[in-house]
């Protein structure tokens, strides 16, 4: 059995079937299955994941699957009321909002709070420096200098180049383990504790 994750980019594409199965294997009774799905960036995720899931979950396609989890970044997407401004509330409106979109109970919303690079920044020995030691939590580094651009600063001002999700995100995930991820990244903890939760009541 397996889930089919939704993402908006090419590194998410990438990593996290692999990152996310080395939590919950261990967890379950067999391994599960993770594919993943890309979009073109967060507008035609907006756009395509109705149609989407339905495609996933129809009764000719989706017989072995748990759920559909989507996931994309908190920051980046402009679909947010403008009095809405924080992260939690951020993250509380735009779940109901997807959740009324797709409208199937098979389907949950999930957000890296405030990017993927976020969980990354949970573990600092992975890095070719020091981080700063006054930088939070990862998942307080925020709208006005999310964690993408935070590690671009540090990669300009160690390796003098820039930081590239790709090659280097793909390569720092490689080094991460989820476990020190989930004990800094309460929404992480929270994707991955829905996601088992789904799997233990499909039979796992």
């Amino acid at each position: 059995m397996k889930f089919v994750l939704f993402v908006e980019g090419y590194t998410e594409k990438k990593v996290l079937s692999t990152f996310f199965k080395k939590w919950l294997d261990p967890r379950l009774t067999q391994p599960v299955g993770i594919k993943v799905v890309r979009s073109e960036g967060w507008t035609d995720y907006v756009r395509d994941i109705a149609k989407k899931v339905d495609l996933y979950l129809s009764a000719t396609e989706g017989g072995d699957i748990i759920a559909a989890i989507g996931l994309i970044d908190l920051y980046g997407p402009t679909i947010y009321p403008q009095s809405i401004t924080a992260a939690a509330q951020r993250y509380s409106w735009a779940r109901d909002y997807f959740s009324k979109l797709v409208g199937n109970p098979r389907f949950r919303q999930h957000f890296a709070v405030h990017e993927t690079e976020a969980w990354l920044l949970s573990d600092p020995s992975i890095f070719p420096f020091k981080l700063p030691a006054n930088r939070g939590a990862p998942e307080t580094i925020d709208f006005d200098e999310p964690p993408a651009k935070f590690l671009d600063k540090l990669y300009q001002t160690h390796l003098k180049q820039s930081y590239k999700k790709v090659v280097d995100g793909y390569n720092l995930f490689q080094k991460l383990s989820p476990e020190t991820a989930v004990s800094k990244c309460p929404y992480l903890h929270a994707l991955l504790l829905d996601m088992l939760h789904l799997a233990n009541a499909a039979g796992l």
